[in-house]
């Protein structure tokens, strides 16, 4: 197929899993008062995965959806995207079988490992795939969260979330579609703020290894929030001025649902009207690359995206990377 002018979101979708967890439940655990979780978080409850589910599981029916919705045929789709930190299983990577449960024989495959950003790096690499081969890319983040936390660690334990999302790509030939402007970004510095301590090359799985180096760390929230606040911020405006448009030319902000102090933090500092933004956290909490394509799905299904719509994603998550698109519908 020749180049495209632009690509279009043609499909949206997402799942959940059936199981809500509310704060009362967590805060009971910790010890810590009623409320204590929302006032701190803007999160009022979760979805955790089924003990049978995988991540494939999850991703499935989010992509199920998100290709129904596009009424392209499958074997249309020539490349897929997974954005996770919690593939199936380390080796082999997942998107291959994720591709051969939808039925998509002639797409190529990759996961992507970009944390909270995961999504909008794939998002961005699948616009400029459909610009250059002028075919399909399906895009879908997903993770399950719950397996990696530390059920007695505060900071990771009332945030982390299990949820997938998906947005189809394809080519378009009108004008202001696609990607406009995006900034990927990273800081290296904070590498050690969010981590999971063993299980990788620096430090393998072994018999003496305690079960809590296996599951996820935020060593400073203090640090995090502010450098993720400044990693968001950053990345949108320089987003925007690759796009040549101002915040005022956004018709809807869709952050990470990081927390709801983070995103309260990010919107004003970019000064974005209170009703532009989509917020998703208090219902599903922070289930890390997922949290956009969610939140775009879930608006999409509430009152469906217009044709025109420009849109301004931001994320920020462990590496620490960071991420912002705007992006013409």
């Amino acid at each position: 197929m020749t180049a495209a002018r632009g690509s279009t979101i043609l499909g949206f979708g997402h799942y959940v899993p059936a199981r809500r967890v509310p704060n009362a439940e967590i805060e009971q655990r910790l010890g810590l008062e009623p409320g204590w979780i929302l006032r701190r978080t803007g999160i009022a409850e979760r979805r955790y995965a089924a003990p049978d589910e995988a991540l494939t599981d999850m991703a499935v029916p989010a992509a199920q959806m998100a290709l129904d919705e596009a009424g392209i045929a499958r074997e249309e789709v020539a490349l897929t995207l997974l954005a996770t930190s919690t593939p199936d299983h380390l080796l082999p990577p997942s998107a291959p079988l994720l591709a051969h449960r939808l039925g998509l024989a002639n797409s190529g495959c990759i996961d992507l490992a970009g944390a909270c950003g995961g999504f909008l790096y794939a998002l961005t690499l699948a616009d400029g795939f459909v610009r250059t081969h002028g075919e399909p890319v399906l895009v879908v983040a997903a993770n399950i969260l719950s397996r990696r936390i530390n059920p007695a660690d505060r900071g990771s334990s009332i945030l982390f979330a299990d949820a997938a999302g998906a947005v189809v790509l394809a080519p378009s030939d009108r004008a202001g579609t696609g990607v406009l402007g995006c900034k990927l970004a990273s800081d290296g510095s904070g590498y050690g703020l969010i981590q999971i301590p063993a299980g990788g090359s620096r430090r393998p799985f072994a018999a003496d290894v305690p079960i809590e180096d296996t599951q996820m760390i935020i060593s400073n929230g203090r640090a995090v929030f502010s450098r993720a606040v400044d990693l968001m911020v950053t990345a949108s405006r320089a987003a925007l001025d690759k796009a040549g448009i101002d915040i005022a030319d956004v018709d809807r902000f869709v952050p990470h649902q990081a927390n709801g102090r983070i995103t309260a933090a990010v919107t004003q500092q970019l000064a974005v009207a209170p009703e532009a933004t989509v917020s998703t956290i208090a219902s599903f909490g922070n289930s890390s690359a997922a949290t956009i394509p969610l939140s775009l799905s879930l608006a999409n299904a509430e009152h469906r995206w217009e044709p025109g719509t420009r849109i301004l994603m931001c994320a920020a998550g462990a590496g620490l990377t960071g991420a912002a698109v705007a992006y013409g519908l």
